[in-house]
């Protein structure tokens, strides 16, 4: 399939995709276990084994994202290392040997006149997945909803997608092998942002749409979209040090939240400290990040104690730099700390450093985020850390799904009802 195409042929493609995803997806719905762990495996082999040519394919990406001038973030998100594809394989094996959610069934209860309820868990149908930058997810993303009995169509970004397609036939093959339909999981092999239009409208194929991306591609899907979308937004995350903080683990937490990896959604870009301890930890954690190569822009009373840093505006504090930016503030009380969160954060992952069982109680049961951590730095936000093998997105939506998003998170619930002639009198 050609990178370019008439929009007509769009139209006509994506048809012909939604279709065939279609018409997998119930027999993925009904697909043995024995089936499903037999293709994540092989999927697993296949990606050791592969790993030269993946790694030629994505040097394809690597190449024309360094002459387009992508951020050192964005080719980090890009880069198929040793490490990331070994991630994926860890991923592949831990999702093939957890145990299948669908069919189970939940609170099950008998009526007064003998009739059994209770809810069984089902796939969500077709899955629809767009997501910019890292060709991860088109393996965890497949993973997740083949384990989940879904099938799924795969939309990356036009910058990666020599990576998205070699990895695309990994997984197609790995269902032939294990005698399921290849058609489960498609990768969409056109760059024409045409095709995700027509993904987002198309609701008799397609159930469910999970994006993963920026602003601008979260604000058209939700203006564009017909389909459900279970949204990922921006990760403006917090560290907020308490005065009740061990000032040595909240220095190893701050540094790690922001350091690990600049261009993940769970990256610190606020750290707020509270001012009876501001005086103490902030030079120390302030020198640590300078010297690491961390530009910080500070409030008032934070340049005070950090001369020659620059003065933050009204716009960092809202700001996912995905980069090594840092706002700091010097906050008051955990109620300020908290205003703050409440008032730039984005929902997404926030954390607290204290040792005051109060306040890391009220921290978690007060801050309206999808992840709220003590003690903790906000770049554990992962589904595989999280236990959940692998994830296909931190959904901030309220409703089905919130957080990273595993297993459970690409299934429903239906009422199913037993009874033996009983009748309604």
């Amino acid at each position: 399939m050609q990178t370019t195409m008439k929009s007509l042929d769009i139209d006509e493609y994506m048809q012909q995709v939604g279709a065939r995803a279609r018409g997998a997806a119930p027999l993925m719905a009904r697909a043995g276990k024995r089936a499903m762990a037999a293709a994540l495996r092989a999927m697993a082999a296949a990606l050791r084994a592969q790993k030269d040519w993946l790694q030629a394919e994505n040097a394809k990406d690597l190449a024309a994202a360094r002459a387009n001038g992508l951020s050192p973030a964005m080719i980090d998100r890009l880069t198929l290392s040793d490490k990331a594809l070994g991630l994926m394989v860890t991923g592949l094996e831990q999702i093939a040997a957890m145990p299948d959610p669908v069919g189970e069934l939940t609170e099950t209860r008998s009526r007064p006149n003998g009739m059994q309820v209770a809810r069984m868990r089902v796939p969500l149908g077709v899955i629809g997945i767009i997501y910019e930058s890292r060709p991860n997810v088109t393996i965890d993303a497949a993973a997740l909803c083949l384990k989940s009995g879904n099938a799924t169509i795969l939309r990356g970004g036009s910058e990666a997608i020599h990576s998205n397609t070699a990895l695309g036939r990994i997984v197609r093959d790995g269902l032939e092998a294990a005698g399921l339909p290849p058609d489960a999981v498609q990768v969409v092999e056109t760059t024409d942002r045409a095709a995700v239009g027509k993904l987002v409208t198309m609701t008799e194929y397609v159930d469910v749409i999970v994006p993963r991306g920026g602003k601008g591609l979260i604000k058209r899907l939700s203006e564009e979209a017909r389909v459900p979308l279970i949204k990922h937004l921006d990760g403006v995350c917090h560290v907020y040090v308490d005065q009740w903080a061990d000032l040595d683990k909240a220095h190893t937490i701050a540094f790690n939240a922001k350091t690990y990896r600049y261009g993940i959604c769970g990256a610190m870009e606020a750290l707020l400290v509270h001012a009876a301890v501001a005086e103490r930890f902030l030079p120390k954690i302030g020198r640590a990040l300078i010297d690491h190569g961390v530009e910080l822009r500070g409030c008032e009373r934070t340049v005070a104690l950090l001369p020659g840093i620059k003065a933050a505006t009204a716009d960092d504090w809202g700001t996912e730099f995905a980069a090594p930016v840092l706002a700091v503030r010097v906050v008051d009380s955990l109620d300020q700390a908290m205003d703050h969160i409440a008032t730039y954060g984005s929902q997404h992952t926030d954390a607290i450093v204290t040792e005051n069982l109060q306040s890391a109680r009220r921290f978690q049961r007060e801050v309206d985020s999808s992840s709220v951590y003590v003690n903790l730095p906000t770049c554990f936000a992962d589904g595989f850390e999280y236990g959940l093998g692998a994830e296909i997105g931190i959904s901030t939506n309220k409703l089905h799904a919130r957080g990273p998003v595993g297993l459970e998170g690409l299934t429903t619930l239906k009422w199913v009802l037993t009874g033996d002639a009983q009748t309604r009198g």
